[in-house]
Parts: structure tokens; sequence; C-alpha cells
């Protein structure tokens, strides 16, 4: 079969790894290429998911309400809590999570 050349640059670091996870498989970096570019023709595109993956709104209002923690910490409208063991620290967060309504 006749081949054809073409160069890439490729992270280090990444590189490695690729070959090490493709040894594992019995395959050389070249020949999981291969394995990529037929996957690609007989999918009409890239074999899997490419998407910019988003995170669930619980997620969202967890990070919101992180940076507003940290925002009132920032601005001495909250003040940081001490506990002299996990269990006080836990007990701490139930109470507080009652007070809220949350279910504990």
């Amino acid at each position: 079969m006749k081949t054809a050349n073409y160069n890439i640059r490729l992270d280090p670091a990444i590189k490695a790894k690729a070959e090490e996870t493709y040894a594992e498989f019995g395959l050389n970096l070249s020949e999981a290429i291969n394995v990529f570019l037929h996957m690609s023709i007989k999918q009409a595109g890239f074999p899997f998911d490419v998407r910019n993956p988003q995170p669930k709104t619980e997620t969202i209002l967890a990070m919101q309400e992180a940076d507003q923690i940290i925002e009132d910490y920032i601005n001495g409208t909250r003040t940081p809590h001490t506990f002299t063991s996990a269990r006080e620290m836990f007990s701490a967060m139930d109470a507080e999570d009652k007070a809220e309504g949350d279910d504990v």
C-alpha cells in the first residue's frame, strides 16, 4: 500500500501520553491516527461527540453561591467559622441546612 507523509506538531507531554495509551492497544501513534481518520471518514465527521460541555443548572448555581461567599468574605459581610473537629463542622452545616429548610 502506498503511503503519504504528513507532519504534525504535538505537545511532547500529550504525544508521550497518547503513545502510552495506544501502546496498550498494540498501536503506535501513526496507526492510531490512521484509525482515527478511517473512523472519521466512516462517520462523515469526528468519530466522537465534539461539543463545549455546559454545566448543569445546579452546578452553575453552586458556582454562583461560591462566588458570593468569597465576595462576602472580601467585603467583610461574612466571617469565617472555625471548628475544632469535623464532627463540629458537619453539625453546624446540618443546623444551617435545617434553618434554611433543606432536607438533611
